[in-house]
């Protein structure tokens, strides 16, 4: 079984039900329309210990905060902003009220950065580690919504900061360092929570989503629903120090926003956001009407079966 094998056998198991007015199952979050130009979108995220996390590698306060900056992302991702959250949690006994208080503390403290309220949620008690699902709320114009399936032949692709930090932080963590600032980087994402609205708003970008499993799994999610191709030039791609290029284009949780913009705008985006950001949007390739990935360096062809992370 594959992650999205299996999401497509609920996509079809569930077919025949109405849908309610809702746009569902594919991108990074589900689109309710309201009336005039409004709508709402929804994601869900889980992250399970041992999965996820390590709870000796992560304090109580950084697990808070990065549970709700990951859904934040995808709201990111959708170009409008977030407005709420919902948080679910399971706690083991040897879970104690004082690392509780400690998680929701880092939790609060994302939610007021980006003004969006706890609402809701459960809490119960696990009989082997914690695991933690947030629902987060957007809203915004219909019109700023941004979609996997609408990237076109010819369209550049960007990506909005440098990428593979987090996967060597992970790898650091791993072996057993747990201080380093690749390790604090990959336990503290930030979402671009402003960067998402304003290229939401921006009718020149055309497909946009975070970069939560990788480059090479996640720019393949954009091409089968817009069933198109690319080519990404590895010399372009941005590798944060610290990281190299494989890791850059396959680790995970980067959190960056990956999007495909039209052709005869895109130098005029990139200097307009780097104006607003004072960072760059990076170009890393173009959008082909020919299906596939391709790989390329110094302009040929690179055989190279790279993939992102697999949750199965």
């Amino acid at each position: 079984m594959t992650e999205f094998g299996f999401i497509e056998q609920i996509r079809r198991l569930f077919a025949s039900l109405p849908d309610q007015g809702f746009e569902g199952i594919g991108d990074d979050c589900a689109v309710l329309p309201l009336a005039g130009d409004e709508a709402l979108v929804f994601t869900s995220d889980l992250l399970t210990e041992g999965v996820h996390f390590l709870r000796h590698a992560t304090t109580a306060r950084e697990l808070g905060g990065k549970s709700l900056a990951v859904n934040l992302s995808d709201i990111a991702a959708m170009g409008v902003s977030p407005v709420a959250t919902l948080l679910s949690i399971a706690l083991p006994q040897d879970a104690t009220q004082q690392w509780a208080l400690e998680f929701m503390e880092g939790y609060r403290q994302v939610a007021e950065r980006y003004a969006t309220p706890l609402i809701g949620g459960d809490t119960t008690r696990s009989e082997a580690g914690i695991t933690i699902n947030v629902t987060a709320i957007g809203r915004g114009p219909v019109s700023h919504l941004k979609r996997r399936r609408d990237a076109r032949p010819g369209d550049r692709i960007f990506v909005t900061g440098e990428l593979g930090g987090s996967g060597a932080g992970l790898r650091e963590i791993l072996a057993g360092h747990l201080d380093t600032p690749l390790a604090a980087l990959h336990r503290n994402p930030v979402p671009q929570v402003d960067e998402g609205r304003w290229l939401g708003a921006r009718h020149e970008v055309h497909a946009m989503m975070d970069l939560s499993d990788g480059l090479a799994s996640d720019l393949r999610h954009i091409l089968d629903l817009s069933h198109t191709g690319a080519e990404i030039d590895l010399e372009s791609i941005p590798v944060a120090a610290g990281a190299d290029l494989q890791t850059a284009a396959c680790g995970g949780e980067d959190y960056k926003l990956l999007l495909t913009a039209e052709a005869s705008a895109a130098e005029r985006l990139a200097a307009e956001f780097r104006i607003r950001f004072g960072t760059p949007l990076y170009p890393i390739g173009r959008i082909t009407a020919q299906e596939g990935l391709v790989w390329l360096r110094a302009g040929q062809p690179e055989a190279l079966d790279w993939r992102g992370f697999s949750h199965y």
